[in-house]
């Protein structure tokens, strides 16, 4: 109901008002000492940018300004197909400096949402209640317990706020203040561009500092309003690889318990990575040091056991994922076995109560009703029908040096162990192949034999040393 309602606020506000973003992604990130540019280091398997990027989508904006410095042709390339207006701050001297950059680009009158590209976690409702939020100025604040190193929120009479003032410059009695600044501000265009024209340097810093805005709008008989999140990880950012983790963990566990509240029974919710949407039906059973990438859906009874990793997978009802198995872009029918150590590769399609055993690799194959591969086999670019069962050994050879082809195996076939189906081949319903066969022309039915005669040379004697 309460998100219902915020975004009814949201709509009757921005109905007469057009959004734009800024985000402030243009930082070093030296304390990562990495090469790659903080805001592309990944959370859940995505960039910290990307997680803002994605995340302010949800309020339609007219435009989303991103300002770059540092491996700014690094950040571009990896969003080449984003529609974002890319703004190059070349020198950075602070975050009002920032802002600056981005002001030719921004219109006078629009609202103008501010945020920070290492802090990937705020909320798209608390971004409508920003937006939305009644005041020419609003910041999104936070109580922490331990606000050690933030900027304090500073007020006055009622609900305006004051000053925002970093801990080295703060008294004794306004470091005992636990609302802090998360660095996310809203504004207009035309309040914002005149601020910037007024701030300056003369701080420890020698820097353009976005906050000095406050004490310029209340200057000018501004509302300046804190609009409170009582989330702490929405105001959480990034500087080092340890903070990057802890951000992981704290993030891992809130999608686990979402999860468990669904009913999904998680043996260890601490080991447990979500890297993009996992969709579950009912009595899910995961075990621990599983990772989920990209779109997976798990239907009803599914079973997933420890070490697997599945990405953009679907697996159907009552099937079950057998220890340390990887699943790349697979359908799993239901009742269907996998694993242990199995790698299902793309475009791999297992229709009901099909069994893929250990060491067992398939790759754009589809095996049909009741088929198994128990162990030790290589299946790729294959049709398999119903019924058939793969032994040990065998492999589709299916490249010839230059292009793919087809290994076509009717219903009901048995193939032995350590046998090659050479392709383009066509293994005919009911056929048997034996052991040991390599088959290279087409097997219309009965059994096939592929391989030399033994001969046994009963005075062999082998070499000796001389």
């Amino acid at each position: 109901m309460e998100t219902d309602v915020v975004h009814l606020n949201y709509l009757i506000k921005m109905s007469k008002e057009k959004i734009e973003i800024c985000i402030l992604a243009a930082g070093m990130g030296s304390r990562m000492k990495s090469d790659k540019p903080k805001v592309l280091h990944a959370l859940a398997g995505r960039p910290l940018l990307q997680h803002l990027v994605d995340t302010v989508q949800g309020i339609s904006p007219e435009q989303v300004h991103v300002v770059i410095g540092n491996g700014a042709d690094q950040v571009k390339q990896a969003f080449n197909r984003s529609k974002i207006n890319w703004v190059l701050q070349e020198e950075q001297r602070g975050t009002g400096h920032a802002v600056m950059q981005a002001l030719p680009d921004i219109a006078e009158d629009a609202r103008i949402l501010i945020l920070l590209g290492d802090a990937p976690l705020i909320d798209v409702e608390t971004i409508m209640t920003l937006v939305s939020a009644d005041c020419d100025l609003g910041i999104l604040t936070v109580n922490l317990e331990n606000p050690f190193n933030y900027g304090r929120i500073v007020r006055g009479d009622g609900e305006q706020v004051r000053a925002i003032v970093e801990e080295k410059d703060a008294t004794e009695a306004q470091k005992e203040i636990n609302e802090i600044n998360s660095g996310v501000m809203v504004t207009t265009g035309k309040l914002l561009t005149d601020w910037l024209a007024r701030i300056n340097t003369n701080n420890v810093q020698q820097e353009y500092l976005l906050t000095d805005i406050v004490g310029l709008a209340n200057d000018d008989g501004c509302t300046v309003r804190a609009i409170v999140t009582n989330d702490p990880l929405e105001a959480t950012g990034v500087n080092n690889f340890a903070q990057l983790a802890a951000l992981e963990r704290v993030y891992q566990m809130r999608q686990a318990e979402k999860l468990m509240d669904a009913g999904v029974h998680i043996l260890d919710p601490a080991r447990i990575d979500i890297r993009g949407n996992l969709n579950v039906g009912k009595n899910v059973r995961i075990d621990v040091n599983c990772i989920f990438e990209g779109e997976v859906t798990l239907g009803d009874n599914v079973t997933i056991s420890s070490n697997c990793v599945i990405k953009d997978s679907t697996i159907a009802g009552g099937s079950v994922i057998k220890p340390n198995s990887m699943l790349e872009e697979a359908i799993i029918g239901e009742d269907c076995s996998v694993g242990p150590f199995a790698r299902l590769r793309p475009g791999t399609h297992l229709v009901n109560t099909v069994s893929v055993g250990n060491f067992v690799e398939v790759k754009k194959t589809t095996m049909g009703h009741g088929s198994k591969a128990s162990h030790l086999t290589y299946l790729g670019d294959a049709e398999i029908g119903a019924g058939v069962n793969i032994g040990a050994g065998t492999i589709t050879c299916n490249y010839d040096g230059v292009n793919k082809h087809l290994t076509e195996i009717g219903d009901n076939v048995f193939v032995g162990s350590n046998s090659s189906l050479v392709a383009p081949v066509k293994i005919g319903e009911g056929a048997t192949i034996g052991a040991g066969s390599t088959i290279t022309h087409e097997v219309k039915g009965g059994l096939a034999i592929g391989r030399g005669r033994q001969k046994t040379f009963e005075n062999w004697k082998g070499p000796r040393d001389k």
